[in-house]
């Protein structure tokens, strides 16, 4: 037996999964002539026993118009598998299982009153002369045996009750006659957070009926909900004291309605103030989805389908084996003198396959109802069990093999009973049966071992209203819990599909999911399903829907512009190849070609006056430095490197200081110049022994203390910058010591400032060749160009930097060339005949005639 349990649950996965791939659809009626509808009555299933080949008589007396058809089906069950039982040889052998039939006792009572007997109610209340029951099987309401079960064990009949299960009859103390067949509804939460999970529904309302059943339903439901983050929108607990019941009405209602859950989860007692509500709301146009357990799946008229709903409902069934043989029986059952009002399409559902192609219809609500009517009535008719009436039918064959386990050990088991023959012993029989387990005929393992069950096995149903007397229940999919660790939901999405629109109904969620880009942040006060979707920080990615946190892109890589994922950074730089870098690097060629054409042109004409005017070996300096001035940025373009950042720096400090000492040096040298027609030997000598030049040696000097100070302390380095600009990895030369930085452009600054200073001061001098005033200008030129560097500079960023620099030097250094050397070259090449001594002769002649 352990062996084949193992195969059983090995295999069922597969079973489940196969099973699916043929879904069943039931077509449903309303009967006007039964405003009841499919509404369960209690019944009291008396069993007995006799030798030999005995059959059950059908219609004596337990059928009547008073029955609903669904009790009438649960009858038709019991003795189907009475039958089956009597004429399987191999479990009790000549010895038939015989059933009295007693329904409708609570009305029959409240009709009554007392007049009735004890002993019409109560099996073997009088055991004198009457025949012996050994057990009775109750159910599918739970009043009955809970209310009336003292007096059945009184009489020392134990009762097996078939409907679903209820906490309140397995207290032992309470109950200890009574056991019941229906497994615990353990598995269930887990299988209605499964659904809601796959379809992706976190925000639900929940109405239970306030008993035991219903609290430790919700109980377990919050379990499984914070385990997979649904969250609850709101919970009514269904009072059953009717007082309390029409004060609360309202706020039921109230509840439920001005709720956003589109989807309601329903559970308890289904003849308690739930199914009121219910009835109370069929006009209302609640527009809900519904998900509940098959015993609300019922007809009314006066509540048409009990969980009736525009979108439908969704039913959670005890998984039940179809049973072949049960179709031939119904078929055959049907006595000709039984009434034509209650045909068997109305008693149940009309079972048959699925065929989605043979319908011609991809929706369901594209069917017409002649299309639908005439596909249905093509298949073949039969009868489907339901959850109380496979539990009857397994209960039957409990019986049948416990009394056959008591024939096997043959002991102590039967007793004398005159007049009525060999009789089982009830209590024996009943403690077997509590831990008995077989296959039953459709291959399912019944174990009756209480705390051995598991109801782990759901067929799901979807049941809507297709008009106003047809209803349809289809099969879209299973759930098995048969591995807790690993439950199996399965769905077959064609049926959704055909069958339903939840593909296009809106989700029953608090908050719409947030984007991938974004991230949730919850909202205070409210469940954790309620948030505000916030875009993502900078440099973060969320590449889900509803993530939590988002995901900071490492150093290497940046967000794109939704911020979904992470790319990798471009290395940046200044390079020769990009078209600025080419550029900057043609005009510093260009500059650099026409300094040293000029400085040929001057070298050409040295013997010229105003090659000669200003000290001609300061404007050979000045231009070599200026040379080198427009070759500097050259350091700039390029993948940066150590020796470049240094050289950069120093190369700038120094060709730099050397420039503006030589236009310092020129500057004096005018001054000198026109001081030397004042007689003063000590200008003289001054300027004879040219001291001016001495100037340019003493500058770069002190720059060059200042650059070995740069270099001793914090010298230039080559720095990767992540986080300067989206994207990009910066590579640039970092400064080291901006305050040594500072230091030389200040230095230099004060170089300018004061050859600005001096050629200002002699900018009128009276002098044929007086340069003093271009000197200003190319002071002015070079001031205003770093003065607005500075600002520029620490607002850039990257390779804008570095060009940034270059156009300062380049600007800087042509200012000086132009306005230095432009007006030379200008009267070398084209006024040539003023840059004679013998023109210079004559023109200061006319100076002195004049004076």
């Amino acid at each position: 037996m352990l062996s084949l349990i193992f195969v059983f649950l090995v295999l069922k996965p597969a079973f489940l999964l196969c099973s699916l791939t043929d879904p069943m659809c039931f077509m449903r009626m309303k009967d006007k002539e039964n405003p009841e509808g499919d509404k369960d009555i209690d019944c009291f299933f008396s069993i007995y026993t006799e030798h030999g080949n005995m059959k059950n008589d059908y219609f004596s007396g337990n059928l009547d118009k008073q029955l609903t058809p669904k009790n009438i089906h649960l009858i038709f069950s019991l003795y189907f598998a009475m039958e089956e039982i009597n004429r399987n040889p191999h479990i009790l052998p000549n010895i038939s299982l015989l059933v009295n039939i007693k329904c409708n006792l609570i009305a029959d009572q409240k009709r009554s009153g007392l007049s009735v007997k004890r002993s019409e109610i109560f099996p073997n209340y009088y055991c004198r002369n009457q025949r012996k029951y050994l057990i009775v099987l109750t159910g599918p309401m739970w009043v009955l045996p809970a209310t009336l079960g003292s007096f059945l064990y009184m009489s020392r009949t134990p009762q097996l009750y078939y409907g679903h299960f209820q906490p309140l009859l397995s207290v032992h103390e309470q109950f200890p006659h009574l056991y019941q067949i229906s497994p615990k509804d353990t598995s269930l939460p887990l299988a209605m957070v499964s659904l809601l999970v796959y379809f992706r529904w976190n925000w639900v309302g929940v109405i239970i009926s306030d008993e035991d059943r219903g609290i430790q339903f919700l109980s377990e439901l919050r379990e499984e909900i914070q385990r997979n983050t649904v969250c609850l929108a709101f919970v009514s607990i269904i009072t059953n004291d009717d007082f309390s019941y029409v004060k609360m009405i309202q706020h039921y209602y109230n509840q439920i309605m001005m709720s956003s859950a589109k989807v309601v989860i329903v559970y308890g007692d289904k003849d308690s103030n739930l199914q009121l509500n219910f009835i109370l709301w069929k006009s209302a146009e609640i527009g809900r989805i519904w998900i509940s357990m098959s015993q609300f799946d019922r007809i009314t008229i006066i509540g048409d389908f009990l969980l009736n709903s525009f979108h439908g409902t969704l039913v959670f069934a005890h998984q039940i084996s179809e049973i072949s043989d049960f179709k031939q029986f119904m078929r055959t059952v049907y006595p000709s003198n039984y009434s034509n009002e209650i045909s068997f399409v109305r008693l149940w559902w009309i079972y048959f396959n699925c065929s989605l192609s043979s319908s011609n219809c991809k929706k369901l609500k594209n069917c017409s109802t002649k299309t639908l009517l005439k596909w249905i009535f093509r298949q073949k008719i039969g009868m489907s069990m339901s959850d109380s009436s496979y539990n009857l039918y397994n209960a039957v064959y409990a019986v049948a093999h416990s009394l056959h386990e008591m024939l096997l050990q043959q002991v102590d088991i039967w007793s004398e009973n005159p007049g009525k023959g060999l009789q089982f012993d009830s209590w024996k029989m009943f403690s077997l049966l509590k831990n008995i387990q077989f296959v039953n005929p459709t291959g399912d393992l019944v174990n009756m071992n209480q705390e051995a069950k598991q109801d782990t096995e759901f067929d799901i149903f979807y049941v809507t209203d297709f008009n106003q007397h047809f209803g349809l229940k289809v099969k879209i999919g299973k759930f098995s819990g048969h591995f807790p660790n690993n439950p199996q939901l399965y769905i077959s999405d064609e049926m959704i599909e055909w069958a339903t629109d939840f593909r296009q109904t809106p989700p029953s969620i608090c908050s719409r999911p947030c984007s991938p880009g974004h991230k949730k942040s919850p909202q205070e006060g409210k469940a954790i399903c309620c948030f505000d979707c916030n875009p993502c920080p900078e440099n973060e990615i969320s590449n889900m829907t509803n993530m939590d946190h988002c995901v900071k892109c490492p150093e290497d890589q940046y967000s794109n512009v939704q911020q979904t994922h992470c790319l990798k950074k471009v290395v940046n730089f200044l390079a020769y190849e990009d078209p600025l870098g080419m550029c900057l690097a043609g005009l510093a060629l260009c500059f650099s070609s026409l300094t040293a054409a000029i400085l040929a042109i001057l070298f050409k004409y040295q013997d010229t006056p105003i090659v000669k005017a200003n000290n001609r070996i300061l404007s050979y300096v000045l231009l070599i430095s200026l040379i080198f001035c427009f070759l500097c940025p050259l350091l700039y373009i390029g993948h940066p490197h150590r020796a470049t950042c240094i050289l950069q720096q120093i190369t700038f400090a120094i060709v730099f200081t050397v420039a503006t000492s030589s236009v310092l040096a020129k500057t004096i040298t005018v001054v000198l110049a026109f001081k030397v027609t004042v007689p003063d030997r000590r200008m003289r000598w001054l300027l004879a022994s040219g001291a001016p030049n001495f100037i340019i040696p003493m500058c770069t000097l002190i720059q060059l203390i200042l650059c070995g100070i740069w270099l001793g302390t914090s010298p230039p380095f080559v720095d990767v910058d992540v986080h300067a600009e989206h994207g990009l990895i910066l590579i640039v030369c970092n400064k080291g010591s901006v305050i040594a930085f500072h230091c030389i452009l200040g230095y230099m600054g004060s170089l300018a400032l004061a050859s600005f200073t001096v050629a200002f001061l002699a900018r009128n001098l009276p002098d044929t060749f007086n340069e003093a005033k271009f000197l200003t200008f190319s002071m002015m030129v070079f001031c205003s160009v770093w003065i607005t560097f500075l600002p520029v500079y620490q607002s850039t960023k990257g390779k804008a930097t570095v060009a940034v620099e270059i156009f300062s030097i380049l600007a800087s250094s042509s200012g000086l060339l132009f306005c230095i050397f432009a007006p030379k070259c200008y009267i070398i090449l084209f006024k040539s005949q003023i840059n004679s001594f013998h023109k210079f002769r004559n023109i200061h002649f006319k100076d002195e005639n004049i004076h």
